[in-house]
């Protein structure tokens, strides 16, 4: 779809538009090798974007942005702010209006540097309100491409998982570039809790390509056992199996500490996680560093696992549900 198919002759009006956080149940760093990997959707941790214009005559006028990275024009954002910068002139260009200006503000829950999905949340946000203030909707396909256009200003060559994550509204099935959704038998409930460190994923992958050169049979077979985990996962979730889940995390967990990817503060809240009867724990994203991903039997529950993690140090925890939400 090209530009002019859209093209828009109206004035823009003021448009919003959200998105959210996102993490991966199972298959981090195995799914660079090939192997599938499972999308989580955090609902409950949101991107808000709204987009008024600003008047051709007014006083400087050009794009301007209000976020808790930069507040004041795009021309002047720095580089943190690009894939922002991207959101905006690409979705102008999409629909044939680059000569308008708008400003932009972001409200984010979603944290950066934790694995979930924070660049491409806001890209999700800021697309689609900048096509709304036009009266225009974006249909999921060249949605999914503006995003990847911010993504590669952010991250150079992103797999798309993140940005298929941030929209959907159930877990996505990611193998070799193609995506499935995932049909839920029952409600789950996860916990989500930041260890107050920065992901550090390109060290991570760069570690885990090391060993594999290394040892490509070893690290190899690793691999192939978080792609059977995600096999696995997948089946639990379409039957509504949580405590089968929680097995396949807590394996999970162990594989990719296996990789060396965990770090101290990912194992003690993961431990924390265990000790307060969570079903199953993991790390989530890139690791050392970032986030812990805990399955709660209920919401109940999920107060008590978020309160023992941050008994432990957890610098945030957010709770959010997938399939029939109360």
């Amino acid at each position: 779809m090209t530009s002019s198919d859209h093209t828009s002759t109206t004035t823009p009006g003021s448009g919003s538009a959200s998105s959210h956080g996102k993490t991966i149940l199972i298959g981090e760093h195995a799914v660079v090798y090939g192997a599938p990997a499972l999308v989580l959707p955090v609902l409950d941790v949101r991107v808000v974007a709204t987009v008024t214009p600003v008047p051709a005559d007014a006083v400087g006028a050009g794009h301007s942005l209000e976020s808790t990275v930069h507040t004041g024009p795009l021309d002047l954002a720095p580089a943190a702010v690009m894939p922002t910068v991207t959101a905006v002139t690409a979705t102008l260009q999409h629909f044939g209006v680059s000569d308008r200006h708008v400003h932009v503000r972001v409200d984010s829950e979603v944290p950066t540097a934790r694995g979930m999905g924070s660049s491409a949340a806001v890209a999700a946000a800021v697309t689609a309100a900048v096509a709304d203030a036009l009266g225009e909707t974006l249909d999921v396909e060249t949605h999914h491409e503006l995003i990847q256009a911010c993504e590669r200003v952010a991250h150079g060559r992103p797999s798309g998982l993140d940005a298929r994550g941030v929209v959907a509204s159930a877990p996505v099935w990611f193998e070799s570039g193609r995506i499935e959704p995932v049909t839920l038998g029952a409600r789950f409930t996860f916990v989500v809790a930041d260890t107050g460190v920065p992901g550090h994923t390109r060290e991570a992958v760069s570690a885990v390509r090391a060993h594999h050169d290394a040892d490509p049979e070893g690290v190899g077979a690793v691999i192939d056992r978080i792609g059977a985990l995600a096999r696995r996962a997948r089946g639990t979730l379409e039957v509504g199996d949580a405590q089968a889940l929680g097995v396949t995390m807590d394996a999970a967990h162990g594989l990719l500490s296996e990789l060396d990817v965990s770090s101290a503060d990912l194992d003690r809240l993961v431990d924390a996680a265990r000790a307060a009867d969570a079903l199953g724990a993991k790390l989530t994203g890139g690791g050392r560093g970032g986030c812990v991903l805990a399955l709660a039997a209920d919401d109940d529950h999920a107060d008590r696992i978020a309160a023992a993690l941050r008994g432990a140090g957890a610098a945030a925890t957010w709770t959010t549900t997938i399939g029939a939400r109360a």
